[in-house]
């Protein structure tokens, strides 16, 4: 998937809204959304809130897992284990962040903490990606099995590690022809030599039936 794939995933996230205006139920495909009340918080998909904040038609409330403390906490657990934790906002946590950032920053209390946070939750995610990456190459293993990944982050290193497995297989394949033709060329060697050795007995042989 290209980013922008990911993002319309993440779209799907559920999030709260207070409208400033008034409508009834929208049925859609993925299911009923509102009624809308002026002033009255509603849940709505994430697209919903968006188009609508994009048109100054709502004001977004700031989901519960993008405050500064409850960030700080996931960055903390992130640093403290080896493995990948999970992420709030299934799965989604960084896009649905920065489609709300783009979109809705007026919308949010300390922005800018919460911005350089998830930063620095993508960096220690992304360091330890790659300290995964380098392992499984220089282990020589075809797959690996790492939980808790979203997809925006494994989109980071597809264009590295599918290229770089390439380049292993054909080096692999490379010093295995190279393999065959030394130990096909150590064979026919010591046939020759064999082959000479015994014609030279053979006539050895000959010359003492004549004497």
């Amino acid at each position: 998937m290209d980013p922008a794939e990911i993002e319309f995933l993440a779209e799907d996230e559920r999030v709260r809204i207070v409208p400033n205006f008034n409508e009834g139920t929208l049925y859609l495909i993925e299911g009923d959304v509102g009624p809308f009340r002026a002033g009255q918080p509603v849940e709505v998909p994430l697209w919903v809130a968006l188009n609508l904040r994009q048109r100054q038609k709502c004001r977004l409330l700031q989901p519960d897992w993008m405050t500064p403390d409850r960030l700080e906490s996931v960055r903390e657990d992130e640093k403290d284990s080896q493995f990948f934790t999970r992420l709030p906002a299934n799965g989604h946590m960084f896009a649905v962040a920065q489609l709300v950032l783009d979109v809705a920053l007026a919308d949010l209390t300390h922005a800018d903490r919460v911005k350089s946070i998830v930063k620095d939750i993508w960096d220690v995610r992304q360091a330890k990606l790659r300290k995964s990456v380098n392992a499984l190459v220089q282990s020589g293993q075809k797959h690996a099995k790492l939980d808790h990944l979203e997809l925006i982050e494994l989109n980071a290193v597809r264009p590295l590690l599918p290229h770089t497995l390439d380049q292993i297989q054909r080096l692999e394949v490379a010093t295995a022809a190279v393999a065959r033709r030394r130990a096909a060329a150590t064979g026919t060697g010591s046939t020759s030599q064999s082959s000479s050795f015994l014609s030279g007995a053979d006539r050895s042989s000959a010359n003492n039936t004549m004497y």
